[in-house]
């Protein structure tokens, strides 16, 4: 049996129902048994009782009770590693991924192409490997938030338990300031603003795709600033984007909804969003900079740099992606 665990919900999964929460990240418990762990109490969520059908908000905190391991013997059953072997290469290439770190929280560079966090079908993914972040504490760290896998950028973790409640709790609140980075196909007209739009998912599990709400859909509310820091001729624009809601793959859904789908963004932009070569098939979307309520004291602010692939596609086009990041909040209007 593994021990009871706190999980917190992050933004990906706000809106999630309960039993598809435990469905993605327990897949080997059966419906039948979640149901009598949720009927009987042993599963909470902010410390009160809760339906199978519970709608999850981004910072709550979910009780998860001793549950069976998976029984030996049945390769067909799904698996969730909670911890993944590492190797000394792993555990230094991890601890050199560091941006910022203190008694309270750390924040990382988080590669493209590495999941935060594993399903039934990723067993290589961040939150298995968290330990090797622990730097003489005996905690390992906690996800407060989740980047999507492709995309690159500032993650941050608290380093105990009480800094994972407030930190959760602030980006619940809307406190935190995120400031993204993209290369966009062609060029926005105006060049900055606000995209106001309402997001629905759609699709069947795996193949969920999320879409400005329709008149007949009740979508939530979404809402990013962005600004158009260079352009390539008409071709590529190099764009400033700031959230102002946390919704699952906003940003993403907005770009293409303005017209100008993110560069490597096949599943938003389709062929459109690959122009060829020498420009990567990887997805142009970086989260550059983190301005954040420190736990105990003051404002932190986290600046990560671009990966590689984005940093060559800015200079076959002449952008200087060492420029300073500026926030977006003082241009809303």
């Amino acid at each position: 049996m593994s021990g009871v665990q706190q999980r917190v919900v992050v933004n990906a999964d706000e809106g999630m129902r309960l039993d598809r929460w435990f469905k993605q990240y327990f897949p080997t418990l059966g419906f039948g048994q979640l149901q009598k762990l949720v009927r009987t109490g042993q599963v909470r969520v902010d410390g009160g009782r809760a339906k199978t059908s519970t709608r999850l908000e981004e910072g709550q905190s979910i009780r998860v009770p001793p549950l069976p391991e998976q029984p030996d013997g049945d390769p067909a059953a799904p698996k969730v590693r909670r911890t993944i072997d590492m190797t000394a290469d792993d555990r230094a290439a991890l601890r050199d991924l560091v941006l910022y770190r203190d008694d309270e929280v750390i924040a990382i560079n988080k590669p493209a192409g590495l999941a935060v966090q594993g399903g039934a079908k990723t067993d290589r993914h961040l939150d298995g490997m968290l330990s090797a972040l622990k730097f003489g504490s005996p905690d390992t760290p906690r996800l407060v938030h989740r980047l999507d896998k492709d995309t690159s950028g500032v993650l941050l973790l608290a380093r105990t338990r009480a800094s994972a409640a407030i930190l959760s709790k602030t980006l619940q609140k809307r406190e935190a300031e995120k400031l993204y980075w993209a290369l966009v196909i062609g060029t926005p007209r105006p060049s900055d603003g606000i995209i106001d739009a309402p997001l629905v998912k759609k699709g069947m599990d795996g193949r969920e795709k999320v879409h400005v709400a329709g008149e007949d859909d009740t979508g939530q509310h979404a809402q990013t600033i962005y600004d158009t820091l260079d352009r390539a001729g008409a071709r590529i624009a190099w764009l400033a984007l700031q959230p102002v809601t946390g919704r699952t793959h906003q940003i993403r859904a907005h770009a293409a909804a303005l017209g100008h789908p993110i560069v490597g963004d096949g599943k938003y932009g389709g062929a459109e969003a690959h122009p060829g070569p020498p420009i990567a098939r990887q997805l142009h979307l970086h989260a550059r900079t983190l301005r954040v309520p420190h736990p105990k004291r003051g404002i932190i602010q986290v600046d990560a740099p671009v990966p590689n692939h984005m940093a060559d596609t800015m200079r076959f086009l002449g952008f200087d992606a060492n420029v300073e990041p500026e926030l977006l909040t003082g241009k809303s209007r």
